[in-house]
């Protein structure tokens, strides 16, 4: 009976424990997102809290866990992420999205030969992600990355499709050589070699492709790259595949471009009224019976459309991303258009418990454009508006053109000195080109089995180019007629190679509390293109005389070789050394001058991990840098401009030889001790972080010395040489201070808003330009202007900013009008000649600023990115050549149109080189304002779907009258119109 009460007992309590478990037991599941993208985040680590029992997700963000625990609380953890706590109560289902945790966040940043954290760079580096990138109809890489860094200015060329930008880093160093940037894609260093056909190499970039863009700027950065780094470095990582299921990606845009501002000119009915108030009965009876807006005639509304569609996942161990895109832009010149498709992939593989990691990517586009005759852009200002853009009386396939007609015979002549008609100038032309471009690399990173501590990389890339082309012009065009037309053609090919290899050695004691990592390698540099030349032909195929080449084709060609190494020491997690040396050989320069020593060296102490201050709850980074380097150039020089080039003469008497004649060779001038330009860089940093980084930026001095100029000076008369020759003279200097700052003010489960802002300060000053001491010496002229002669505006002279402004002093009346031809007697010898010139203003900024934000709102997303310049100064060449009243009475059998300046300075001649034209070009522009909505999952979650709608170009503020204030260079003709954008698009991942 005992046993009997016994075993009833045991049951009972078992069958009580089992009721319990059971009630207790909750089966929870969900998806975790990334709160910013919506992308589902595998590997999410989810436990409960007080327990070690928990689950991470899979590859789709998905989890289910069972909970047996009273009253849970699941941790929702994820490296880079907030940490998250939900409770449990009666839910099984929920769903977190995860936002970015700025404390813990350990950003990797790409630097020359590796990446290393944020938190340890001792250079001057910035870096953007995609995510911040400027948004809409981006058409070139630099173009995403506009007014968002300090010290980096990009100013677009002009309104083209595809067309190129000027990039300036911490401003120019150098006169004659390249000041342009290093691109590195996917550790694939680009030559910079421009393609026949393409009006920039970078626009053969998608940049639907990139994943980030750090700024290398000072020497510390960037003198592992040595001699190709004077002028800072770019790095672009691409797109790659990751771990998880398949991925398709699809975005789409469509955008209208608008022109945003035109030249001020005389409109018909003024027109009309001034030649019949002023003009002569001949020239009155010029006037046509027509009213043209000749600017409206040629300029258009353009519709463009992009389509990207990228494939990513993983095969085992091979992460991989297939990426094609297409678009079709056209400009805002009639008939201007640009075709392009882009194909790419991406394959990572590791193999060997990833001691051995592949890292293939490879690309191509094709490009095929059809570009208008810019010539028609000024012609447009120029052009008589009573004139008709058709005659059917015209021998000029029925456009109006000025010309003449012998009654006698017939014989038709134009007026040379009349511009051509606008519209005639594109309607006739096709000019044509297709480009193809290949790129890429095969990275091979071996890390060894016996010593995991290093690491071996070998490095192979290629980038190979081929631009082709046909400008026809038929024989019955204004723009051709005394030739009968144009059927020119051109051919072009590019072979550059890349080869790199290096050991690296990454070593932590924590004996000593030290780790060490060393890095030695080579590299070699191959560049060469090879230029056909073609006679050219008339539109009937018949060789236009004089045109024959004298070589079917030339090969210029350039090889670097490199050695290189870097010692990153640090101690106690806080004190970092960092040290770099290379060394370059250059086939431009003699075997004497051609090796190239680059050494740099940088100390940074990371202050908030010292003992005083590591447990502050207010600051979260505080970290000092020092770097000095010197870097080289030799870019944009000739490829043997250290040794005797003879070129055909066809200008020269011709030596007889029997009864034949031969032209002869003549001689350049050059210099066989040509050596390198050199560029010394003091940077002194300071990064600061607040409030877990909610409030964040850094501070950074700097001083760059550039010698050894490379630099066109002039030579003795009767040297039998032209009268300049390129050698090592001069120096440049560049200081300035620039100014990151990152806020997010606002941060919780809706609401995001996020601030940037950056400042920069730049001064350059030349310093040398002669070898001896030279008092009577101002200066070498630059900067040529369209209307007058061989006349320039602008100067190089010590003590002063390259590209500066060499004018007279303009005089003005009583009512602040300028008096026609009298100018300042500055140096009071009662004559005005070209010793009153005087040196005035710069074009570049002393200041520029740019200016970011984006708010987040549910599922609402605003964001909008201004720049502004501050000190750049413009000459208006538009003004100074037709804005003159002798330019609408013209003396030579026709009327021109002007600009409204005429009637500003009552001017009746050309005034060139009058301070007037040069005019403040100071500008507030606002980039882009976007707005975004994600809709969010479709079919079945199976899908995310995300809207939006961009403004680019929004508005400028300025005092400049001109087209644009922004003008590379500083002198104003001829510029095609930057247009105001309105794009939508879509993206769609499933």
């Amino acid at each position: 009976m005992k046993k009997f009460y016994h075993r009833q007992l045991t049951s009972l309590l078992l069958l009580l424990l089992c009721a319990f478990s059971v009630q207790a037991q909750v089966q929870v599941s969900g998806t975790v997102t990334d709160a910013t993208s919506l992308e589902s985040l595998p590997g999410v680590s989810i436990q409960i809290k007080g327990t070690q029992y928990g689950t991470k997700t899979n590859e789709k963000g998905f989890y289910s866990l069972s909970i047996n625990t009273p009253s849970p609380v699941l941790i929702f953890t994820f490296i880079g992420k907030q940490t998250k706590e939900v409770v449990v109560g009666n839910l099984h289902t929920i769903n977190v999205a995860l936002t970015d945790d700025k404390r813990n966040l350990q950003e990797a940043v790409v630097i020359g030969y590796g990446t290393t954290q944020k938190q340890e760079v001792t250079g001057s580096i910035s870096a953007i992600s995609s995510k911040d990138f400027q948004k809409g109809n981006i058409q070139t890489p630099e173009q995403l990355i506009v007014g968002k860094i300090a010290g980096v200015s990009i100013t677009s060329n002009s309104g083209q499709p595809g067309v190129g930008s000027t990039i300036r880093i911490r401003g120019g160093s150098s006169l004659n050589a390249s000041n342009d940037p290093l691109i590195v894609i996917d550790g694939m260093p680009f030559s910079g070699t421009g393609i026949n056909g393409a009006p920039n190499p970078l626009a053969l970039i998608n940049p639907n492709d990139i994943e980030s863009m750090t700024v290398l700027k000072d020497a510390a950065a960037t003198a592992i790259y040595g001699s190709r780094a004077s002028n800072g470095v770019i790095m672009i990582t691409t797109k790659k595949g990751s771990s998880g299921s398949l991925k398709f990606n699809f975005s789409t845009n469509l955008s209208v471009s608008s022109i945003y501002r035109k030249i001020d000119i005389m409109t018909p009915e003024f027109f009309r009224k001034y030649v019949d108030s002023l003009g002569t009965p001949k020239q009155k009876a010029l006037m046509g019976n027509a009213n043209t807006n000749w600017q409206n005639e040629i300029y258009r509304n353009a519709v463009s459309n992009e389509h990207n569609l990228s494939i990513s996942g993983s095969t085992k161990n091979m992460p991989y991303r297939i990426s094609a895109a297409f678009s079709n832009q056209s400009g805002l010149l009639i008939t201007d258009n640009l075709k392009r498709s882009f194909v790419g992939i991406n394959l990572n593989p590791n193999f060997f418990n990833n001691h051995l990691k592949i890292n293939l990517s490879a690309r191509g586009s094709l490009t095929k454009a059809h570009y208008a005759n810019q010539q028609a852009i000024i012609n447009a200002v120029q052009f008589d508006p009573t004139q008709p853009v058709y005659d059917t009386a015209s021998p000029f396939a029925g456009y109006f053109e000025w010309y003449s007609k012998d009654p006698s015979s017939g014989e038709i002549t134009l007026n040379g000195n009349a511009p051509r008609n606008p519209v005639s100038l594109i309607r006739m032309q096709n000019n044509n080109t297709t480009v193809q471009r290949s790129y890429g690399n095969v990275e091979i990173d071996y890390k060894f089995h016996f010593l995991p501590e290093l690491r071996a990389n070998a490095n192979l890339g290629w980038d190979i180019s081929k631009g082709d082309g046909l400008n026809y012009v038929a024989a019955d065009a204004g723009q051709a007629f005394n030739t009968s037309g144009q059927n020119n053609k051109f051919l072009q090919k590019i072979n550059n190679k890349v080869g790199e290899f290096y050991l690296n050695y990454v070593k932590a004691i924590p004996g000593i509390r030290s780790n060490i990592n060393v890095l030695a390698g080579y590299g070699y540099y191959d560049n060469a293109t090879t230029n056909y030349n073609f006679a050219n032909f008339n539109a009937k195929g018949d060789t236009i005389k004089g045109s024959v080449p004298n070589f079917p084709f030339d090969k210029p060609r350039n090889t670097l070789i490199s050695y290189f190494g870097r010692l990153i020491y640090t101690f106690n997690d806080r004190y970092i050394l960092a040290a770099s040396l290379r060394t370059d050989g250059s086939s431009r320069f003699a075997p004497e001058n051609r090796w190239g020593v680059f050494p740099s060296a940088a100390l940074t102490w990371r202050v908030n991990r010292e003992a005083w201050l590591k447990d502050s709850k207010v600051l979260s980074d505080l970290k000092l840098r020092l770097s000095y380097g010197i870097t080289g150039n030799q870019d944009g020089i000739a490829n043997y401009s250290y040794m005797a080039i003879y070129s055909v003469s066809t200008n020269a008497s011709m030596y007889q030889f029997g009864n034949n004649y031969y032209n002869m060779q003549s001689p350049a001038a050059y210099d066989n001790g040509i050596k390198w330009e050199q560029t010394a860089t003091w940077n002194g940093g300071l990064d600061f972080g607040w409030l877990e980084n909610r409030l964040r930026g850094s501070v950074d001095v700097y001083f760059k010395k550039t010698s050894n100029l490379l630099n066109t000076v002039p030579i003795p008369i009767g040297s039998n040489f032209s009268n300049q020759i390129l050698t090592n003279v001069g120096n440049i200097e560049n200081k300035g201070i620039e100014l990151n700052l990152g806020a997010t003010p606002v941060q919780n489960n809706k609401w995001t808003w996020d601030v940037n802002f950056n400042l920069t300060y730049n001064n350059n000053k030349i310093t040398n330009l002669t070898a001896v001491t030279d008092s009577s010496f101002v200066g070498n002229l630059t900067g040529g202007i369209t209307g007058g002669t061989g006349q320039s505006v602008q100067i190089h002279s010590v003590g002063y900013n390259t590209f500066s402004f060499y004018v007279y002093k303009q005089v003005y009346d009583a009512n602040g009008k300028p008096l026609e031809g009298v100018y300042e007697d500055l140096n009071k010898d009662g004559i005005i000649n070209q010793k009153d010139m005087y040196r005035y203003k710069s074009p570049a900024p002393r200041l520029f600023l740019g200016f970011s934000t984006q708010v987040s709102y549910a599922r609402w997303t605003l964001g909008t990115s201004l720049r502004a310049n501050l000190g750049n100064y413009v000459y208006n060449n538009v003004a100074s050549n037709f804005g003159v009243r002798r330019s609408i009475l013209n003396p030579l059998d026709i009327l021109n149109n002007s600009s409204t300046d005429a009637f500003k300075t009552n001017f009746y001649n050309n005034q060139y080189q009058s301070d007037y034209y040069i005019t403040n070009a100071s500008f507030l522009k606002m980039d882009n304002l976007n707005l975004g909505y994600d809709v969010g999952a479709l079919f079945r979650n199976k899908a995310k779907l995300r809207v939006n709608a961009t403004c680019q170009n929004v508005f400028v503020l300025t005092k400049y009258k001109g087209l644009d204030p922004e003008v590379n260079g500083g002198i104003d003709y001829n510029l095609y119109p930057r247009p105001r954008i309105f794009v939508l698009g879509a993206n769609l991942e499933f």
